[in-house]
C-alpha cells in the first residue's frame, strides 16, 4: 500500500507589497535628490522664500511675530541645511542608509514641506513656494498635492521599513555631504552655478516682456444659470460675462515687472539701448563693503569706453545718495527698480550687470567683479 506524502508548497519570490516599498523608495529617493539639487544650485532663491514665509507668519500669528522675525537673520543658513538634508536622505534612501532613522527624517522633512505648501494653498499666501527653485513653477494647490503624494509614499515605506536592509554606505552620505554643502557654499558665494532665471547671461530682457506667441483666451458665459465656453466672445447680449481664461499660458510673458526709473522719467528702454553695466544695490545696510573698491575701480576703467555704468537700486534717494558719497561713486547716476526684481536679477549685494542692446552679456557676484578690460571685451563680442 502506498502512502502518499504531500510536501507544504513553498512560497517563491518577491512579496508584491515589498516590491511596491522598493517602488516607492526609489520614487521618494529620486525626488528629494532632484528638488534638493534644483535648490542647492540657488539658495539665496529658497532663502528669500523663507523671508517670506516668515514675514507672512509674523502678520497672520500676532503673538509669534517676534519669534517669526527673528528667524528672519538665518534664513541663509536654514536654506543651505534643509536643501542639503533634501539630498542627504533622498541619497541615503536610496542607498538604504540606516533606513529607519532616515524614513522617520524624511517623513518629519516632508510634514514640514506640506505645512507650509497648504498654507500657501489655502490662505493664497506665498503663492510659489520655490519647491523646485526656478525650474518647474507650481501652483499652490499643485505643490501641496505633490506632498500629499510624497507624504502617503514615505508612510508606506514606513510601513515595511523592517523589511528594508541596511546597507554599508555610510562612505556614500558622507561623500554626499561634503558635496552637497559645498554646493550650496559655492552658489552663495559667487552665483547659481546654473542660473535659470530669466536675467541670465544670453537672454534678452525686451524679448522676454513679450508673449512668445499671441495670447488667446476662452470666454466663459452664463445664461440661464448653464455656463458656456466659447473661443471669442458671443455678440449674443442675453449670455453673461463670467470669466475670461488664458488658453496658451506658457505664451505668457516671462518678466512682467522690469521697470527702471527716476524722479523724472521712466528709463526702462533706455536701459535696452547701447552698452550698460548696472551696479546693483539691493539695500545699504547689509551691503558687502568690502567689495565696493574693486566695483569703484571698474567704474574707473570704463571711463571714456562705450560702457555706460548706473546704480540700480530700491533704497531711497537720501540712502543712495548719502552710499554715493560715502564709496566715492557720485559721478555714476542711480535710477530706481523694484526690490523684487532686483532680487530675481541678482543675488548678491552688490553685483554687476551687463547689457548690450537689451541682452545680457554678463553677470557677476561682488566676489568675482570684473576689470574694466573683460567687460570692454563682452561687448564687442
Amino acid at each position: 500500500m502506498n502512502i502518499a506524502t504531500t510536501q507544504p508548497k513553498v512560497k517563491t519570490g518577491t512579496p508584491p507589497m515589498l516590491i511596491a516599498a522598493r517602488i516607492a523608495r526609489i520614487l521618494v529617493g529620486i525626488v528629494f535628490i532632484f528638488s534638493g539639487l534644483i535648490k542647492l544650485n540657488d539658495p539665496v532663491g529658497t532663502q528669500i522664500k523663507f523671508e517670506e514665509y516668515f514675514e507672512v507668519f509674523a502678520q497672520d500669528v500676532p503673538f509669534l511675530h517676534d519669534f517669526f522675525m527673528g528667524l528672519v537673520p538665518f534664513t541663509l543658513v536654514m536654506s543651505v541645511l534643509f536643501c542639503a538634508a533634501e539630498v542627504i536622505l533622498g541619497v541615503a534612501l536610496l542607498a538604504s542608509y540606516k533606513p529607519k532613522v532616515t524614513v522617520w527624517l524624511l517623513f518629519f522633512l516632508i510634514i514640514f514641506f506640506t505645512f507650509l505648501t497648504f498654507y500657501s494653498a489655502y490662505f493664497n499666501r506665498v503663492t510659489d513656494c520655490g519647491c523646485f527653485g526656478d525650474a518647474i513653477k507650481l501652483k499652490p494647490w499643485t505643490s501641496f498635492g505633490k506632498d500629499v503624494v510624497l507624504t502617503v509614499l514615505i508612510l508606506f515605506i514606513m510601513g515595511h521599513r523592517n523589511r528594508l536592509r541596511s546597507r554599508n554606505t555610510g562612505w556614500l552620505v558622507a561623500l554626499t555631504i561634503v558635496f552637497t554643502l559645498g554646493l550650496g557654499m559655492y552658489a552663495v558665494q559667487f552665483l547659481p552655478p546654473i542660473d535659470m532665471l530669466p536675467y541670465a547671461v544670453g537672454k534678452s530682457i525686451p524679448d522676454q516682456m513679450k508673449p512668445s506667441e499671441p495670447l488667446r483666451y476662452k470666454y466663459l458665459m452664463e445664461k440661464n444659470g448653464d455656463v458656456t465656453e466659447f473661443d471669442k466672445y458671443p455678440t449674443d447680449p442675453s449670455y453673461k460675462f463670467k470669466e475670461m481664461v488664458l488658453v496658451n499660458e506658457k505664451a505668457k510673458p516671462k518678466i512682467t515687472d522690469y521697470r527702471v526709473w527716476n524722479d523724472e522719467s521712466d528709463f526702462t528702454q533706455q536701459t535696452f539701448e547701447g552698452e550698460k553695466l548696472f551696479i546693483i544695490i539691493k539695500n545699504t545696510k547689509d551691503i558687502d563693503a568690502g567689495s565696493l573698491p574693486a566695483i569703484r575701480a571698474l567704474v574707473e576703467g570704463l571711463k571714456g569706453s562705450a560702457v555706460s555704468p548706473f546704480i540700480l537700486t530700491s533704497t531711497s534717494d537720501d540712502e543712495i545718495k548719502a552710499f554715493r558719497k560715502e564709496f566715492q561713486l557720485e559721478n555714476v547716476p542711480y535710477y530706481k527698480a523694484d526690490a523684487t526684481v532686483l532680487k530675481t536679477i541678482m543675488r548678491s549685494n552688490p553685483g554687476t550687470w551687463l547689457l548690450k542692446n537689451g541682452v545680457v552679456r554678463g553677470k557677476w557676484h561682488y566676489n568675482s567683479t570684473p576689470d574694466a578690460a573683460e567687460v570692454k571685451q563682452l561687448v564687442i563680442e
